[in-house]
């Protein structure tokens, strides 16, 4: 295991810088998340990590060392990518061992490391099978164990589960915590997904255009978002932002309050709001709300409760859970006003 830490790394294409200027620490151990929209530096992060790119400025430190000019292969990490990158002529041992073999590891050697790895990642009734003839979570675990019998010190995942559809990316989500969990090894996983992001890490980083927006756990980034940008990116369905007025607050530019953090009831509340599409999704139902002079507003109700698009509702925000941001969208500190009170649908 070893931390990680960048230490003010830029990069830049010619004219276009992508990386402007950046400090991280990845803890030894932690499975750390680099999440953000697509084109906001997060796997040019990763691939300077690996070695694949160069900064344009600034050090790369892996367990203490700096490898800011090491080949990929001296730095003790290992890459999976979003492709398997698997050889289809050769069985599931076959390139779960290719390195090994590359590096004239004793047999005796690989064949221990292959069957751990096997092992540890149910694979044991696939080693003599090809490529072809497993399913695309299989394939994954495949490249998956060609990182794990290097026995790298960090191990570094590009997107790895987008490939693959809604219900092997839930199961593959599980495997890797738990692959997490067994081997303590320090992981950095980039993806573009917030709810991979929230399930997988202990420590989240959020970027935007080549920054880092907030570090910090699930809960922490969930409970307190730094910014406009993390309250909208983090958490499904997403925090609603409305203006300041929707609560009084003349100074403050605009307020979040997030789905289950708004009462709803039939005949009184705050802001009188229409039903404009409602999704039954069994435990909850999310309805998607119009509050006339605020705008749309997301609601997560109980799921039993019956409403039908064109029904109205009244909706009171908890004053408690309510998140105050400034004219630089930055969270603010100061207790937020009880919201305006209406007696009528709009």
């Amino acid at each position: 295991m070893a931390d990680v830490r960048l230490d003010h790394i830029t990069k830049s294409f010619g004219a276009l810088s992508v990386i402007p200027d950046l400090d991280l620490h990845v803890p030894d151990g932690s499975f750390t998340v680099l999440v953000g929209p697509s084109g906001c530096g997060k796997s040019t992060l990763l691939r300077m990590i690996a070695g694949l790119e160069t900064p344009t400025d600034g050090q790369v430190f892996i367990d203490g060392e700096d490898v800011t000019r090491a080949e990929p292969s001296k730095r003790g990490i290992s890459m999976v990518f979003q492709s398997y990158a698997l050889y289809p002529h050769m069985t599931v041992a076959q390139n779960i061992d290719f390195g090994l073999r590359l590096s004239k590891t004793p047999t005796s050697e690989r064949e221990a490391r292959v069957a751990d790895a096997a092992r540890i990642l149910s694979l044991e009734d696939y080693l003599d099978r090809k490529p072809g003839q497993l399913s695309g979570g299989q394939r994954q675990r495949v490249a998956i164990g060609r990182s794990i019998v290097r026995n790298p010190k960090v191990f570094l995942f590009d997107e790895p589960l987008s490939n693959l559809d809604a219900a092997l990316r839930t199961q593959m989500r599980v495997e890797l915590a738990q692959l997490h969990q067994s081997l303590k090894s320090t992981m950095i996983y980039v993806t573009h997904d917030q709810v991979e992001a929230m399930t997988l890490a202990d420590q989240i980083v959020v970027m935007n255009k080549g920054r880092i927006e907030q570090v910090g756990s699930p809960m922490e980034l969930y409970d307190a978002p730094n910014s406009e940008f993390v309250a909208g990116f983090i958490g499904s369905p997403k925090m609603n932002l409305l203006p300041g007025t929707a609560i009084g607050r003349k100074d403050v530019r605009t307020i979040g309050i997030r789905p289950e953090h708004i009462r709803a009831d039939a005949h009184t509340g705050d802001w009188p709001a229409v039903a404009k599409v409602v999704e039954t999704l069994g435990a909850d139902t999310i309805a998607y709300m119009h509050i006339e002079d605020l705008g749309e507003v997301t609601v997560r109700l109980p799921g039993h409760m019956r409403l039908r698009a064109g029904e109205r509702l009244y909706l009171t925000p908890e004053p408690e859970n309510l998140h105050l941001f400034g004219a630089d969208g930055r969270r603010m500190t100061a207790a937020a006003a009880p919201p305006q009170h209406s007696e009528e649908p709009a």
